[in-house]
């Protein structure tokens, strides 16, 4: 393909997916094809020679889409938000074309520099310590890694390496798998599964412990379980605390859980994947009061800061023992230019990175603070207008407490009913919901996810769900 073709090309696609985005309304939010469904429509082999730009256009029209469930439809409700806007998607166009590989500063300064700002300003934007910070001059600062789930597993292995190291400073000869062998870690029953996966990749023992009535994690939980592992001989060396759990949006109390882990010398992570956003507007930040006593702090922009996937957030308050920990350094990767910025290869698994920082920047600067927060502010006052909704339905009822954009409901009954109701609701393809479960109930789960949803959407997904309950509740009923 040269120039020319280039630039034809990219126009068709452009049009191509504001058209998309545009009328995205019109499609089905659920594909309706079975597994296997693209292998019988593509040739067995790739082809000899090239074909035209033209037919690969049409074939994402004839083959791509009827097999795509269209995360930014208004009537989809499921997981939480993948985020998508045109200046993250002109800025992952831009990285594609300068294809440079930023594992280390010298490889492309800019990739480099541009990610140390960037997380500054994220930081700034949400109010966190200045020791978070990298402008600060001591040893924090941020990284963008994958997702979350690869935040948890390094600051996990970040916090083994203290731990290792703390053992060798005291005794030289220290058997190290040993030490391992005892290492202990704690999180919430209401946890991601990725963390309790963190533990099963970091080689080491975590334990998932109760919470409350109001299924947080408690500092005296905590704490007991610590005093448990320690005279049992155990080493407790890492706990995580969730800001907005997947299940129901709920907020540990960092405040009370940091003052344990501060006293115990346990690595306290916070992974707010999801709500982390929220917290550029002001009023939401007493959700995470005690951030000051947290060793890192996690949250994915790519679910809910319009920065498309992908783009996750981290900040540690000492980066020293966890660079050194990833730290292999051969000769053909040194290089005596660095200066005072880091390699980001040594803050994370792979050692390639793109350039994501140029999201941030395109995001932040075409949008501006105020919008971001505004977009924030509509998505959970939209959530609160289906909230009133269920609650002016007597069958129903609200699951916790309504502070994000989250909805968990269900209708007064059995598991069983709301089972139904679920499949009922997912198999007409109107709206997608996917379900949860807590101390054995059950319920479901409507996330306000598409930056292009408005009030009438809403009203269309509960009328959906309000008259497929009707269906449901009559079938239940005796005679009918």
């Amino acid at each position: 393909m040269e120039s020319q073709d280039f630039k034809e090309f990219t126009k068709e696609m452009a049009d191509y997916i504001v058209n998309y985005l545009d009328n995205i309304r019109d499609r089905p939010v659920l594909p309706n094809v079975k597994p296997g469904y693209l292998r019988e429509l593509l040739p067995e082999s790739a082809p000899e020679q090239p074909e035209k730009w033209q037919d690969v256009m049409a074939d994402v029209e004839r083959l791509i889409m009827p097999g795509i469930t269209h995360w930014h439809s208004p009537r989809f409700h499921a997981y939480y938000p993948t985020a998508n806007s045109y200046p993250a998607i002109v800025a992952d166009m831009l990285s594609a074309g300068i294809a440079c590989k930023g594992f280390a500063w010298i490889a492309s300064p800019a990739c480099t520099e541009l990610e140390v700002v960037m997380l500054d300003w994220l930081g700034k934007m949400l109010d966190l310590p200045p020791e978070f910070l990298a402008i600060s001059g001591g040893k924090g600062g941020g990284v963008i890694q994958g997702t979350a789930s690869e935040s948890t597993l390094v600051t996990l292995l970040g916090a083994k390496a203290r731990v290792l190291r703390k053992a060798r400073e005291e005794n030289p000869d220290v058997n190290e798998s040993d030490i391992v062998s005892r290492l202990v870690g704690y999180t919430s029953s209401q946890a991601h599964s990725s963390v309790e996966r963190a533990g099963l990749l970091g080689g080491v023992k975590l334990r998932l412990l109760p919470t409350d009535a109001n299924n947080r994690l408690r500092a005296d939980a905590l704490h007991d379980a610590i005093r448990s592992d320690r005279q049992q001989g155990l080493i407790p060396f890492y706990a995580v605390a969730t800001l907005g759990t997947t299940s129901s949006c709920v907020f540990d109390p960092l405040e009370e859980l940091g003052v344990v882990c501060n006293q115990e010398g346990v690595w306290l992570h916070v992974d707010a994947a999801y709500a982390g956003s929220a917290f550029i507007c002001p009023e939401y930040r007493y959700l995470m009061a005690g951030i000051e006593r947290v060793d890192s702090f996690n949250f994915n922009p790519h679910k809910w800061m319009l920065v498309n996937f992908d783009c996750s957030a981290m900040w540690l308050k000492d980066h020293e023992d966890f660079a050194n920990f990833f730290n292999v350094d051969p000769l053909y990767l040194k290089s005596d230019r660095r200066g005072s910025y880091p390699d980001f290869r040594h803050w994370q698994i792979p050692l390639g990175r793109r350039f994501r920082a140029l999201k941030l920047w395109f995001v932040f600067r075409l949008y501006g603070i105020a919008n971001l927060q505004a977009h924030i502010r509509r998505h959970i006052a939209l959530a609160h207008e289906f909230e009133d909704y269920v609650k002016s339905d007597s069958r129903f009822e609200i699951y916790g407490e309504v502070i994000m954009g989250l909805v968990c409901f269900r209708l007064k009954g059995s598991n069983e009913l709301n089972e139904t109701l679920l499949r009922r609701i997912n198999s007409h393809g109107v709206i997608h919901l996917v379900p949860s479960k807590i101390h054995d109930t059950y319920f479901l789960r409507l996330v306000v996810c598409s930056r292009l949803t408005e009030s009438h959407d809403i009203k269309q997904s509960w009328n959906e769900v309000r008259s497929l309950a009707d269906e449901v509740l009559a079938e239940e009923r005796p005679g009918t």
